[in-house]
């Protein structure tokens, strides 16, 4: 039978890591450091170390000994460490009654449930009723004011003192899960767990529960985490919800789900509850997706430039090992150039069409007449525009030269009705016509040569 409440040990890194991420937590919080153990294979530079005590809880860290809890635990725990963020998961091991193990004081006024007349003194012995004394009777009298009438009484319900007495978590008293004070003394144990934390100055980050098997124990464990949620947002705490990625479409617990590259693989374990290899691995990409979040926003101010100073020891003009610090953001140097640059100065920044594309991101003109130059109206073309030659002009043709077949169509027109085109030879006008077969560079066609008749 494999054990599925504690995942494989966390890999040895051959060198000391630049940064360190801790979990904090119980079962389920050991197989999410395995998890982020997995995704930071290769990554060397990232350590991830686990601070699990796998059956505890912010109701019970340890079923021995009342006195331990979860906060003092953590901070003795990370007297030493030097995180650079804390995740915490817990809360699977809490679906049990919380008795609050703060006494009531002696003379506690405010917050203290009022004592009923019938109810014994703390020092009196159960079943041993005192009849009270005299002063004790004289002294009770008057604070009970006289009834005209007398009422019937209801032995079953509860005074209305006592109702609201309940709504009020009560030191030193048990509570059941799922109530509301129940849920008031919870609240205030993540609170002390998100504070002890804090002690670190690093970013925290506090995973949700993820849905189990059984509809009565994913229920129980989605209203922890709507206590998680609320506290977190009160803390200025991130808080990370792995809800959806571990139940089907319907919203119920699932064995087998994509993973976090997308394939179809077994998330959950035998038992219900703890994740596959797989199942880790995409727990901790949710994790991850939040911790590289917090980790760059929180990092530590950049070094001003500092003016450098003379070696101590050494010839003089030798060189020294390190040089000032720069900031890599400042916009300009002192001298506005690299180092070696010899006085040059910048010829890129001083074009300003390089200050309008490298500094304002400003597009080039397209150069006239490109396919992507949609400026208008068009520039007009360089060349001079085309005019077309002139046809040449044919003289009239005379009397002796017309054919023997234009002399009989003379003939046979009606006297005194001329034609239209003898009538425009009459009148001296010539029309000049353009040759049918003439190319379109407007050349004459050459005269026909002689005897073609």
């Amino acid at each position: 039978v494999v054990d599925s409440t504690k995942a494989p040990a966390s890999r040895k890194l051959e060198a000391p890591p630049t940064t360190t991420v801790v979990v904090v937590g119980d079962s389920l919080a050991d197989w999410l450091g395995y998890g982020l153990d997995e995704l930071y294979a290769d990554q060397p530079e990232i350590g991830v170390e686990r601070k699990i005590r796998p059956t505890s809880g912010l109701v019970r860290y340890d079923a021995k000994n009342e006195t331990l809890d979860w906060p003092a635990a953590i901070k003795d725990a990370l007297t030493n460490e030097k995180p650079d963020a804390i995740v915490v998961m817990l809360g699977l091991n809490d679906r049990v009654p919380l008795r609050d193990k703060n006494p009531p004081a002696p003379n506690a006024k405010r917050g203290e449930p009022a004592q009923s007349a019938n109810q014994p003194a703390p020092n009196a012995k159960r079943g041993s009723e005192q009849p009270p004394t005299a002063n004790q009777a004289a002294n009770q009298a008057p604070a009970q004011p006289p009834q005209a009438k007398t009422e019937p009484v209801d032995s079953e319900a509860a005074p209305q003192s006592a109702q609201a007495d309940a709504q009020r978590p009560a030191p030193g008293g048990s509570y059941e899960f799922h109530t509301d004070p129940w849920a008031a003394l919870y609240a205030k144990r993540i609170d002390d767990m998100i504070a002890a934390l804090k002690n670190k100055g690093v970013p925290i980050v506090w995973v949700g529960l993820p849905a189990i098997r059984g509809t009565k124990s994913s229920s129980d464990l989605s209203y922890l985490d709507e206590l998680y949620r609320e506290r977190a947002e009160k803390a200025g705490i991130a808080y990370v919800d792995i809800w959806d990625g571990f139940v089907d479409e319907q919203g119920r617990f699932a064995v087998q789900g994509p993973d976090f590259e997308g394939q179809i693989r077994r998330l959950r374990t035998a038992d219900g509850v703890h994740f596959t290899k797989a199942g880790a691995v995409k727990l901790a990409s949710y994790v991850d997706h939040e911790l590289r979040r917090v980790i760059s926003t929180h990092v530590a101010p950049v070094a001003l430039p500092a003016p450098e100073a003379a070696p101590k020891s050494g010839t003089a003009g030798t060189r020294p090992d390190v040089g000032p610090v720069l900031p890599l953001s400042a916009k300009e140097t002192d001298g506005g150039d690299l180092a070696g640059a010899g006085g040059r100065g910048n010829q890129a920044l001083s074009d300003p069409t390089a200050v309008k594309v490298l500094n304002r991101g400003d597009p080039l003109p397209a150069p006239a007449g490109r396919a992507d130059d949609f400026s208008w109206p068009r520039p007009s073309a360089s060349a001079a525009p085309e005019i077309a030659p002139q046809p040449a002009a044919l003289a009239p043709a005379s009397k002796s030269d017309k054919k023997p077949a234009d002399s009989a169509k003379d003939a046979k027109s009606k006297p005194g009705k001329e034609s239209a085109k003898d009538s425009g030879k009459d009148s001296g006008v010539t029309r000049p016509r353009r040759p049918a077969n003439a190319d379109l560079d407007g050349a004459p066609v050459p005269p026909a040569p002689v005897g073609s008749r």
